[in-house]
């Protein structure tokens, strides 16, 4: 596809240069990330990145989202989910059913008065109704037995996550399909962080992940030069001109930046996911954010 793509180009030679400069980096687990940091207990923990993963979407409304002064869309989500967590405890498979969209703002914080904002609270409680009932299906209503249910192996997990509707992300290109599961990837990457990639976060194949491709990342890219987007699109960014799902373009975006963060990995000698955390962490500087980065309303990130 990366041959193929009319809108977004990679230049090898900022590539190779960013790759080197990432390549002395560590790439430890952001410590003010709510998803890294252990609750109470194994099984808490656990419910809490699985839960938290499967809303860990909707960029293109974070825009018109009520957020903390200075806070990011995702972690005014994340820190929201883990205070009701510490609160009331994890949903249990029965209650994810029957969490409603006023339950949602109510729980995030949002304005039940906007509509945009209620779109995306709807969209919360489909997820975590699809949650509820695969767990239900697959082990009994048990978080354990759903991670445990995989048997160590990362693609097992995306597999069985990816049966659920909102994590399918898989996109037509021309003739090609084109498969990118970012969400269901970051929730292998996020148990092994939260658990030090052993017991529930031990998974012999994570090796294998790719890039979470979303709209951060591949935004470092093209502000560190590495992709560099046709004309026409760039200034539909500037201009905060959302992408429609699946066009041509935001699939090219995401699947183009991924394909470069795996020859970067190659050049620098670490994993694709490793270099994902370097680059998602350069994106929280000032530098990064203050350059519009495209927004699709998506249910994929």
């Amino acid at each position: 596809m990366a041959e193929r793509a009319r809108f977004v180009e990679i230049d090898d030679e900022r590539l190779q240069a960013l790759a080197e400069d990432l390549a002395p980096g560590t790439a430890a687990a952001s410590g003010d990330d709510p998803a890294h940091v252990r609750m109470s207990s194994d099984d808490e923990t656990l419910a809490y990145v699985v839960t938290l993963d499967a809303l860990n979407f909707g960029s293109g409304w974070f825009p018109v989202l009520r957020k903390p002064e200075g806070r990011s869309g995702y972690f005014t989500i994340a820190t929201a989910l883990r205070r009701h967590f510490e609160a009331r405890g994890p949903w249990s498979a029965a209650e994810l059913q029957a969490v409603t969209t006023d339950e949602c703002a109510r729980v995030f914080g949002q304005d039940a008065g906007s509509p945009e904002v209620l779109e995306l609270m709807a969209l919360f409680s489909r997820a975590l109704a699809d949650l509820g009932h695969s767990l239900q299906v697959r082990a009994g209503g048990s978080f354990r037995g759903f991670v445990e249910g995989a048997g160590g192996s990362a693609e097992a997990l995306v597999r069985a996550l990816a049966e659920m509707p909102l994590y399918r992300d898989v996109s037509r290109y021309d003739d090609l399909e084109v498969p990118l599961y970012k969400r269901a990837q970051i929730t292998v990457a996020d148990l092994a962080l939260a658990f030090g990639a052993q017991g529930l976060g031990r998974f012999d194949d994570q090796g294998d992940l790719t890039m979470f491709a979303d709209n951060l990342v591949p935004h470092v890219l093209r502000c560190e030069g590495v992709l560099h987007y046709e004309v026409s699109l760039a200034e539909r960014i500037e201009r905060a001109e959302r992408l429609q799902p699946g066009s041509p373009e935001e699939v090219e975006i995401r699947a183009v930046g991924l394909h470069a963060v795996e020859r970067m990995a190659g050049h620098a000698g670490v994993r694709a996911q490793d270099l994902d955390r370097m680059l998602w962490q350069r994106g929280q500087s000032p530098r990064i954010k203050r350059r519009n980065r495209h927004r699709t309303r998506s249910v994929f990130y």
